[in-house]
């Protein structure tokens, strides 16, 4: 009888001691759970309370490819373009659109194809929508506020139809009717580095990527011809692989700039 009192004594003890650490043990695993829902239903309330921004692409986020890359949320939606802008390569060696003088007030021929083929005084790009991640990553490549600074812009607006993945195929837009509206978007400006130069060599290998995505979609091969080939030259099928282009390739990948004028 004493050896079944103490038995039942022990047993008694030895529960009470292994609840307490069960219940602490569930305690701490039952929180993990409900905190990564509480910090799921955040980003997810964060994304979608903020709108999209669209986006103004001229240089060589023209390359669909290099977009997917840099900012991987982003969508395709169009063709734009931003008048009384001519665009440059600037001392730096990158893409830049300079703001002209007020439009001249002499009156031209009714007969005169000037505002056809006058594309000095405007700039086309790629219209992409980006999400706040996406924004963020491209001020960082652009080199927000050192090398460009960033403005809202009233773009002519043609669009693709349904937004979609920048390396999707897409359908070629015409640019030659009236737009389909004019929108505010973001356009990424250097307003102290405005004269003329010449372009890195593997900002070229680039530029190229990206006007064959620009003409294919749209953009007129007059504009890329009056333009863009007084700064960025065509190149040879050999001049797609090489050293060169691997490193161009690279620089679509992670940026690092070349000119020094940002880390």
């Amino acid at each position: 009888m004493l050896f079944l009192h103490y038995s039942a004594l022990f047993i008694s003890l030895s529960t009470s001691a292994i609840l307490p650490l069960q219940s602490h043990f569930q305690l701490q695993q039952y929180p993990l759970p409900n905190q990564d829902q509480d910090q799921d239903n955040q980003h997810t309330m964060s994304t979608t309370s903020t709108k999209p921004t669209i986006y103004f692409g001229y240089g060589s986020n023209l390359w669909l490819h290099q977009m997917s890359i840099r900012c991987p949320e982003a969508k395709y939606l169009g063709i734009a373009r931003l008048s009384n802008y001519t665009w440059i390569i600037n001392d730096r060696g990158y893409a830049n659109v300079v703001q002209l003088p007020s439009a001249s007030s002499t009156p031209q021929s009714p007969s005169s194809k000037a505002e056809e083929e006058d594309y000095a005084s405007k700039v086309y790009g790629l219209v992409y929508s980006l999400s706040p991640a996406d924004e963020s990553r491209l001020d960082k490549n652009e080199g927000v506020p050192i090398a460009y600074t960033k403005e809202r812009l009233p773009c002519a607006f043609w669009s693709a139809g349904e937004p979609s993945d920048p390396v999707s195929p897409h359908s070629k837009i015409d640019v030659t009717g009236p737009a389909d509206e004019t929108l505010d978007m973001l356009v990424y400006i250097d307003r102290e580095r405005v004269e003329p130069d010449e372009p890195r060599k593997e900002y070229v290998y680039r530029m190229n990527r990206g006007i064959e995505d620009a003409v294919s979609v749209g953009v007129p091969e007059g504009y890329v011809d009056a333009v863009m080939r007084k700064y960025i030259p065509g190149e040879r099928e050999e001049e797609r692989d090489g050293e060169m282009a691997e490193f161009a390739r690279g620089q679509a990948r992670q940026f690092k700039d070349e000119s020094g004028v940002f880390r």
